[in-house]
């Protein structure tokens, strides 16, 4: 019973403790005929991907909360992840990773302004300052926080850039590509949020465990940037871009069920009530 207990965890992406928790005892008591729907579902979103994807890709798949770097068809890295919250979930997307930035500077977008940064200077005025976030306005200069009323959505209409560094948004690196949802794969200094369950925390960019690896995958071909000199420019703390020589696909996906070839299906919760039905989303009752 333990090692079936355990089979049974592993398929549903949790911690594989042999103990009947509440993540478990809600998947289990989730029908075959619902999760044979689940699986149709998901078997459509599948076969959509059906074509040539890329000698090199990545892929994030968002109800698992799990990053997959491919080459030659066979999984090279496999990260943990941060996805968007339920309110603020991260898009369906494909895209090309065009550059990298080691120590980026964070721009807060106006959501995160809006919703986050200004509620936290009105609770702490120093905010701000203990997190090196400055304001410029229109015409560059930098702003003085105290002259900012933060008790209307004024500092939404300025520009709030963190500088870099292990404190930042981003810490080490950002991996950009173009979209339409402004969303790009980054760093953390919250490390301790890959060891949750529920991993749907962000504002709807990705966040990655073990960020460096994927950079030093993703510039294998682009001359003189081997580990060695990305560690080098990390430890120096200056912002730098490096374009790759040869874009890499990324696609952002939303699959929730997936066999793994051996004949064992894997399930994952329906975190943006996408399967539509409501017992997939066994997440949502938690957070």
């Amino acid at each position: 019973v333990d090692a079936a207990v355990k089979r049974f965890q592993s398929r549903h992406g949790f911690p594989t403790d042999g103990v009947i928790g509440t993540y478990s005892l809600a998947a289990l008591n989730v029908s075959a005929d619902i999760r044979l729907g689940q699986l149709e579902t998901n078997l459509v979103r599948l076969r959509s991907m059906s074509g040539f994807l890329g000698d090199r890709y990545v892929m994030v798949n968002i109800p698992a909360a799990q990053i997959e770097a491919v080459e030659g068809n066979r999984v090279a890295q496999r990260h943990t992840a941060i996805v968007g919250k339920i309110d603020r979930q991260s898009p369906i997307l494909n895209s090309k990773i065009t550059n990298i930035v080691i120590n980026p500077y964070w721009n807060a977008p106006v959501s995160i302004v809006e919703k986050d940064i200004i509620p936290l200077m009105q609770k702490d005025p120093n905010y701000l300052k203990d997190n090196e976030i400055h304001i410029y306005g229109p015409d560059g200069q930098e702003i003085d926080p105290v002259n900012v009323d933060w008790n209307s959505n004024e500092a939404a209409s300025y520009r709030l850039r963190q500088d870099p560094g292990k404190g930042s948004a981003m810490a080490s690196m950002k991996i950009n590509f173009p979209n339409p949802h402004a969303v790009y794969m980054h760093d953390t200094p919250k490390q301790g949020l890959f060891n949750k369950i529920m991993r749907f925390e962000s504002s709807g960019c990705v966040r990655v465990q073990n960020v460096r690896d994927l950079g030093v995958w993703l510039l294998k071909d682009t001359p003189g940037w081997d580990r060695r000199t990305i560690e080098s420019t990390i430890v120096s703390a200056a912002s730098q871009e490096v374009p790759l020589s040869s874009p890499v696909p990324v696609y952002f996906t939303y699959i929730t069920a997936w066999s793994t070839g051996d004949g064992v299906v894997h399930f994952r919760d329906d975190i943006y009530k996408r399967d539509g039905v409501d017992q997939l989303a066994l997440g949502t009752q938690q957070l």
